[in-house]
């Protein structure tokens, strides 16, 4: 969605620019791999499936909402937190368990 003539994107690069010129090293560099935004009315909104990237940006939100600020915008951050599915690695020992039972030894 575009907020006026901006786009989310637009937005959020110019976060991780105010990041940066703020010397927020590990904010910037975590908000920095982020490309799933979106803005409606009212919110900011960051799509993550990183439980560590959900923690860093709930403890930098008075940043990012600074950094919107210096914009020019009225929003508020929301972070859309949906945990990933199960890994490959635990998708493959739940398969062999199914097979082999109790004689599966994980080290």
């Amino acid at each position: 969605m575009q907020k006026g003539n901006l786009s989310a994107k637009t937005i959020w690069g110019k976060v991780v620019l105010f990041l940066k010129e703020h010397h927020q090293v590990a904010l910037h560099v975590a908000c920095g791999d982020i490309t799933d935004v979106q803005v409606n009315e009212h919110y900011l909104v960051i799509n993550t499936q990183d439980s560590m990237l959900n923690n860093l940006l709930a403890d930098g939100r008075r940043e990012i909402e600074s950094a919107l600020r210096w914009q020019g915008l009225d929003l508020e951050i929301y972070v859309n937190y949906t945990p990933k599915g199960k890994s490959v690695q635990e998708r493959d020992i739940e398969k062999l368990i199914g097979l082999v039972g109790e004689y599966l030894i994980i080290k």
